[in-house]
């Protein structure tokens, strides 16, 4: 690692697209079609559009703020507009949302392995080892994150792809009606929870925008929506095949993908390869455990305004593996977190004080521009 402070590392609009893809999608299309279709039927599809429209309008705050304060993160235009104290008030619920959003990442990660695949091997085996890789390429930087995802991406989507193209035979269209056989309520609560998983946790994007080079910024906008779009459309159609490959039984699939992956058979050459959905969750978790730690060491460099953001990275990460030790009392009570509080507190932790920032700038116009 050079001296090079690692805010001076510049990624493109295509690199940060691509960082962002993976970000949203990595373990999100794994975890969610199951419990999505348990609380919204066939119309899971529609809760998706309708938390990713809601996406949508996160992102329009998040650029329109870099937009208006070209080069700082959210962390400094916010501190500009709202002053130190008051930032670090509101950051309160943001750091401990976004520690118990890493912890929650590898938990689910482990809790998949020790229930699916590896049930005799220990669970902090698997988080210890997230946490470790994660932090070292956390540390080492937005750049080689960047290098890193963009092969990673290409991996997981080949796989995903594959197990998907390979159920075709198991596919019922006719499991896809009726949409909204109890009518709207159901989508309405696939949409709170969806959103709260993963479409509240576009916040973290603020942070990262300022590090795109000024060739590219530009296309910027475009990468950022084209990204979003791609991730709601591809959990969507893994929301479909899975309604599609089981029906009424789609929701009690807390892993549908990996369930699907069960139930493949291609002329008795291509079975049981369900352990190809157990490295992309492993990648994709990775993925998103890395941002997330990169985002929060970032956050509190900026926040008390350090130099360097690594001083922070090995410290939480071992901080994030001793919550994944302590943090819960079992798969139940993780999943009624996840289920009920995760999204109350991610709106407590990101859109409230997005939201906030944004009025303030708005009200004081381009006065505070400078």
């Amino acid at each position: 690692m050079t001296s090079t402070k690692l805010e001076q590392q510049t990624v493109s609009s295509f690199q940060l697209g691509v960082i962002f893809f993976a970000y949203m999608t990595g373990s999100s299309i794994i975890n969610i079609p199951g419990p999505l279709i348990g609380r919204a039927g066939n119309g899971a599809w529609l809760s998706l559009l309708i938390s990713g429209v809601m996406g949508l309008c996160i992102v329009a705050c998040i650029l329109f703020l870099n937009r208006r304060y070209p080069g700082l993160s959210f962390v400094e235009y916010s501190q500009r507009l709202m002053g130190t104290w008051l930032t670090i008030v509101f950051s309160i619920f943001t750091l401990s949302f976004l520690l118990h959003m890493m912890s929650g990442i590898v938990l689910d990660s482990g809790l998949f392995m020790v229930s699916s695949m590896m049930r005799e091997t220990p669970l902090y085996v698997f988080t210890f080892l997230i946490f470790a890789v994660s932090a070292a390429t956390a540390y080492a930087g937005i750049e080689v994150i960047a290098r890193m995802f963009m092969l990673i991406v290409i991996v997981v989507s080949i796989m995903i792809g594959m197990v998907l193209l390979l159920a075709l035979n198991q596919y019922h269209p006719s499991f896809l009606l009726p949409i909204m056989p109890d009518g709207i309520k159901p989508i309405l609560h696939g949409a709170y929870f969806s959103f709260g998983f993963p479409y509240e946790e576009i916040f973290l994007i603020a942070m990262l925008l300022p590090f795109v080079s000024k060739k590219t910024s530009h296309r910027l906008p475009h990468t950022i929506i084209f990204s979003l779009i791609l991730n709601v459309l591809i959990i969507c159609v893994s929301c479909l095949c899975t309604i599609m490959a089981f029906g009424p039984l789609a929701g009690k699939k807390t892993y549908a993908l990996f369930s699907l992956a069960h139930i493949v058979e291609f002329q008795e050459i291509i079975q049981r390869i369900e352990s190809i959905i157990g490295i992309s969750l492993l990648l994709g978790s990775f993925m998103k455990t890395t941002v997330v730690l990169y985002v929060l060491s970032l956050y509190l460099s900026q926040l008390f305004k350090l130099t360097d953001n690594r001083v922070f990275v090995t410290p939480l990460a071992l901080l994030g593996f001793m919550v994944t030790l302590v943090g819960f009392d079992g798969s139940a009570d993780w999943i009624g977190i996840v289920s009920v509080l995760h999204p109350v507190w991610a709106s407590a932790a990101f859109v409230v004080p997005l939201l906030l920032v944004l009025t303030v700038s708005v009200f004081r116009g381009k006065s505070m521009d400078n």
